[in-house]
């Protein structure tokens, strides 16, 4: 899916839609982004050495797993991070690096849905982390 595809599904707009193409096979979402080098939150960290903020790949990893739930954001429905555990950040992503993203919903009992994810660039290990949702009406 492409990024048309995925604004069908996903709220994000403008510099926060940060999910180039995804594709789902087997429960598992596998997304991809590429790092510009002129987005937003690059400009102060740091310069001269930018590196993309452990916050926003765990967006990335967020907006790839909310693809799973796509049958359950319908029209005006927003997912809204409930929890973060177990990051670890273990690799830095830098301008020019694309960053693929595997994703699971690991069980779900709504509007809360609990996944798992990992961020990598070239096979590099980059961020792991489980996370939450709950899906809310968007008032």
């Amino acid at each position: 899916m492409d990024r048309e595809e995925i604004m069908r599904i996903l709220p994000h707009r403008d510099d926060m839609l940060l999910l180039d193409d995804i594709a789902e096979s087997g429960g598992e979402a596998v997304g991809h982004y590429t790092v510009r080098g002129d987005e937003f939150f690059l400009r102060g960290h740091f310069p001269q050495n930018p590196i993309v903020p452990g916050v926003i790949l765990c967006e990335i990893l967020a907006q790839s797993a909310c693809v799973l739930m796509r049958d359950v954001m319908d029209e005006g429905k927003i997912p809204m991070y409930t929890g973060l555990d177990k990051v670890r950040f273990r690799s830095p992503v830098r301008p020019g690096d694309t960053v693929e993203t595997r994703c699971r919903i690991r069980r779900a009992k709504p509007p809360f849905y609990f996944a798992s994810g990992e961020v990598t660039v070239d096979g590099r290990l980059c961020v792991t982390a489980e996370f939450s949702f709950a899906v809310t009406a968007g008032d």
